[in-house]
């Protein structure tokens, strides 16, 4: 059969997403595994995922365990630094810590042909890690020159003092990294958390070509894992009222704007209609603050709205880098858009412009199998399944102006907001 080329395919709209459901497995020790096959690979990808642990009592060494999963790799009571670099390049693996402010953990990418040959060795990092200290010292003053690096950097400064706003001082999230932190912890206290406290309510997530042999091997290593089992308390995020902050540099001809605010979780009806909102304001690179912002009035290259995601509750956050002048006028033009499309009913054309991107989007999202557990994992942690998706889906193909000006009305709130301009 000759293909006509000069005929563009038919244009069409899914009404459904099929996802596999993954295969759990519990371990003797309490762990569980969630494991999507993908057969048509011969690569295994295994990540293991815990709580942080951090509590408001900790703040004083809140730099341990990120310093504890990036030494991981410094050397174990059978290899150095080197001979774990040279090993695990030799099988063409990667090894990456994986850092956030509710979960942590390590992840393995490998091929099928030396999964069981690695595996051991990967095991390995989990409880026979050692923490040399010249290595600690080292990275310890790498950490502070680059907490002084970013501290000068208006992007990074004001996305820390906008989370110090959102969450309080008082809260492991508002936490803001100062050089002298480094000082506070050595070795000992690495080894302490990594023996005690770095692998509470620990996960597995699984995807690859994985076999009954593979499973097998799996099980083996991780059921006599050490774990701390323990129910972790929720955050309870407020909204400090009009909260503004100004830090002034008189060097800088750009100033970084974070303008936002504590939104509804995913397990909330209403949060997929958010987020329909939140790609019409500012979602996408046709979104009304660019139109606004960018294109119009020049003010800045780049502006941008977004939803960050947190077990209880996520946020809301606009972030652009704009012309020094322009920062209080820029604030005013996000009102503004707000405003709009709270009380003026979004064209139909728009609607459908948003209709098609975000189904797009949503559907590239499963692009690989590594995305498939990928975007599992992330709605797992909230609570949710891959049921989520759908509904989102769903939400999009249907939503109007009217649902549209009602969420708008309902969670965008100025007097909920927190501001800063950093430059």
């Amino acid at each position: 059969m000759i293909l006509d080329r000069s005929t563009a395919p038919g244009f069409q709209i899914p009404k459904e997403i099929s996802f596999p459901t993954p295969i759990i497995r519990t371990l003797s020790n309490g762990v569980p595994i969630y494991f999507i096959p993908t057969p048509e690979i011969d690569a295994i990808k295994l990540e293991i995922c815990a709580d942080t642990g951090l509590t408001d009592k900790n703040f004083d060494k809140k730099l341990v365990p990120s310093f504890t999963l990036q030494m991981v790799m410094e050397g174990t009571k059978t290899k150095n630094a080197a001979e774990l670099d040279d090993f695990f390049d030799t099988y063409a693996t990667e090894v990456e810590p994986q850092l956030g402010f509710e979960h942590q953990g390590l992840s393995l990418l490998t091929t099928k042909k030396h999964f069981k040959t690695v595996l051991p060795v990967f095991r390995e990092l989990l409880t026979e890690a050692v923490f040399p200290e010249k290595e600690l010292l080292k990275r310890k003053k790498q950490k502070a020159l680059s907490i002084s690096i970013h501290r000068e950097q208006n992007g990074h400064r004001a996305s820390s003092l906008f989370r110090k706003a959102l969450f309080g001082e008082n809260h492991s999230y508002g936490q803001i990294a100062e050089e002298t932190d480094v000082d506070l912890f050595g070795s000992e206290d690495l080894e302490e958390y990594y023996h005690h406290k770095l692998w509470t309510n620990p996960e597995i997530f699984l995807t690859g070509n994985i076999g009954e042999e593979e499973m097998n091997a799996i099980v083996k290593a991780f059921e006599n894992l050490p774990v701390r089992l323990t129910p972790q308390s929720d955050s309870d995020p407020f909204n400090i009222p009009s909260h503004k902050i100004r830090e002034e540099k008189e060097k800088s001809v750009q100033s970084s704007l974070r303008i936002g605010c504590h939104m509804i979780s995913k397990t909330h009806p209403d949060y997929h209609h958010l987020l329909i909102f939140n790609t019409i304001l500012g979602g996408y690179f046709g979104c009304r603050l660019i139109k606004n912002i960018r294109e119009d009035k020049g003010y800045t290259y780049g502006i941008s709205s977004s939803l960050g995601g947190l077990k209880t509750a996520d946020y809301w956050i606009v972030m652009a880098d704009v012309i020094k002048e322009f920062s209080n006028k820029v604030i005013e033009e996000v009102y503004h858009e707000i405003q709009t499309l709270q009380n003026i009913p979004v064209p139909v054309d728009e609607m459908e412009t948003v209709r098609n991107y975000m189904v797009g989007k949503l559907l590239t999202q499963f692009s690989s199998s590594f995305d498939l557990i990928g975007r599992f994992k992330s709605i797992h942690q909230a609570g949710l399944d891959f049921s989520f998706f759908q509904a989102q889906l769903e939400h999009i193909l249907s939503f109007n102006q009217e649902v549209i000006m009602a969420v708008g009305k309902k969670y965008f709130k100025k007097e909920n907001m927190v501001e800063v301009i950093v430059g």
